[in-house]
């Protein structure tokens, strides 16, 4: 969980410096940059999320079965 807090905090800031580059230069490369953080970000915790489901159910409901 750590590994995702920090993450999290690595994107927010990229996403905040992206956008405030863009405001200030409005070079359309900032803005670009910024949703390919958004789209990174939400695959990344989509697989971990997913991860977490397997584990949590699956690999639990497995060990009942045994």
């Amino acid at each position: 969980m750590l590994i995702l807090r920090f993450a999290l905090v690595v994107i927010v800031l990229l996403i905040a410096l992206s956008g405030g580059m863009y405001v200030l230069t409005r070079d359309p490369r900032y803005y670009r940059f910024a949703w390919q953080v958004v789209r990174f970000g939400v695959l990344l915790f989509l697989v971990f999320g997913l991860l977490f489901l397997l584990e949590r159910y699956v690999l639990v409901g497995w060990r009942v079965l045994l």
